[in-house]
């Protein structure tokens, strides 16, 4: 590393020590939307099926099936107040009925519609009836099955998108208009030095960053990686390098705060609603796919929830991997020829 290239990478990393916002964001904010969305998904017992008897009717002959199931609640009711707990929503079916057994739901709800088929599965065995199909119920829970197992990848890579383009924003544009960057073009150093000293500090603070991040997750909600650290490692570096270079390309020619903001808000939307970190990229239109594939942010995803949860070997999001380096690639050459010290 040449004397330059060291010397910027390190004033890079001080003045990003000194702000105390910038710490919190890139370290503290990440922990604290795993604890959120880990809280609201975490995992819990299989609920059981509100299922009403109306009293006196020809379901009361099914109740000792129905309260060994455990798969259902089951709850009494006169006539009159089974009425108005199927129109509260109290249980989700009602069993009634005089000469022949009637299910009573709203269709519109799904609870009300499994709640049925599990009250008449229940009615239909203790009646003696036999399925025609033998099959076998696998209750077994898969490795990263869970959505907090798919949730924190995409926390990962947001967390490399915000903080690496917002860090390289704000901080170019602040030490342009601060006339640092004026005084920086008049020392003995290349344009591509001064730039890929500001992606290499960044890298420097992805080895704090990520890592709290996985471990905590594991000591909080069990989320463990599959796949090997070392390809983890690779996608976290390919994605804040990508994520960095995209940020030096949006502050290239931004003069304010409010003008780099609007850019930086332009380019990440987009892939924060699209690109798959709340829920599956794979839910939009088929005509948007290929737009969305493209998205670095999606690539970056897939390649970590590859290695994060399905502990698939490099090859086989070897495509991820060229998306990624084609951005980086591209928005650091684009970035050396567009900008400007003032």
């Amino acid at each position: 590393m040449s004397s330059p290239l060291r010397e910027l990478t390190l004033a890079r990393v001080r003045g990003f020590v000194r702000e105390p916002e910038a710490l919190f964001w890139t370290f503290g904010f990440p922990i604290i939307m795993a604890v959120g969305l880990g809280l609201a998904f975490r995992e819990a017992p299989a609920e059981r099926a509100a299922v009403g008897v109306e009293r006196s009717s020809v379901a009361e002959r099914y109740l000792p099936a129905l309260r060994q199931s455990a798969e259902v609640k089951v709850t009494v009711l006169d006539a009159g107040a089974a009425e108005r707990a199927v129109a509260r929503g109290d249980v989700a079916v009602l069993l009634a009925g005089r000469g022949r057994l009637t299910y009573r739901f709203d269709p519109a709800r799904a609870e009300s519609r499994s709640a049925q088929l599990i009250a008449d599965r229940v009615v239909q065995r203790a009646a003696g009836a036999v399925p025609r199909v033998p099959t076998i119920d696998d209750p077994t829970r898969r490795p990263g099955g869970r959505y907090i197992d798919w949730v924190i990848p995409g926390l990962i890579g947001l967390n490399l998108m915000s903080t690496g383009m917002w860090g390289m924003g704000f901080s170019l544009v602040q030490m342009r208009q601060k006339k640092q960057l004026k005084r920086m073009s008049s020392t003995p150093m290349r344009r591509s030095d001064f730039l890929l000293a500001q992606i290499l500090a960044r890298l420097a603070f992805v080895v704090l960053e990520v890592p709290p991040i996985v471990l905590f997750a594991w000591l909080a909600f069990g989320v463990q990686v599959n796949g090997s650290l070392a390809l983890l490692a690779l996608a976290v570096v390919l994605g804040a390098m990508t994520f960095a270079g995209l940020g030096l390309l949006a502050s290239t020619r931004a003069r304010t705060m409010e003008g780099v903001s609007g850019v930086l808000n332009l380019v990440m939307l987009p892939m924060f609603v699209l690109s798959g970190v709340f829920f599956p990229a794979s839910r939009y239109p088929d005509a948007l796919q290929p737009f969305v594939q493209a998205l670095p942010l999606t690539a970056l995803n897939d390649a970590l929830r590859a290695v994060y949860n399905d502990a698939l070997p490099l090859g086989a999001f070897a495509g991820e991997v060229g998306i990624l380096l084609a951005w980086m690639i591209g928005s650091f050459l684009l970035s050396v020829r567009a900008f400007r010290w003032q």
